[in-house]
């Protein structure tokens, strides 16, 4: 049970088996008992979409928990941040080495992440089941 991460969320709207859920993401600032007198409470409304073979059992309004996986955290921040980082560190030294010019090599490193990003806009679909979210009712 360690490795997955609850949400508390309510169901906003049902298409099928396809459910949006409305939850609070809140930074740990949020919670805080001063976070009136600071200017970093950090909280966010998002809707997390679920595919749930079981969605007719649930109705628009019900408190459900949304769940996923921590490992589902730690590649979004693999896919995202880490990688482009390399990419760009990587194509830099290589491209400071062939050119020796820093413009042209910091410039072509950082177009470098425009195919990056495109692949992973086309490897959506796959990545939408990689990165699935799944619901449980409220006891």
């Amino acid at each position: 049970m360690a490795n997955i991460i609850k949400h508390q969320g309510i169901v906003e709207n049902i298409n099928g088996s396809h459910l949006q859920v409305r939850i609070i993401q809140t930074s740990a600032c949020a919670s805080c008992s001063i976070k009136g007198h600071c200017t970093s409470a950090d909280t966010k409304e998002k809707l997390i979409d679920i595919i749930d073979e079981q969605a007719s059992r649930y109705h628009c309004g019900d408190n459900v928990w949304v769940m996923g996986e921590l490992r589902m955290g730690a590649q979004a921040v693999l896919y995202a941040f880490i990688l482009p980082f390399l990419i760009v560190v990587i194509a830099l030294f290589a491209f400071m080495s062939m050119w020796n010019d820093e413009l042209v090599s910091a410039l072509s490193a950082l177009a470098l992440l425009i195919p990056y990003y495109y692949i992973l806009w086309l490897s959506k679909s796959r990545l939408k089941r990689k990165f699935s979210f799944s619901i449980q009712p409220m006891d």
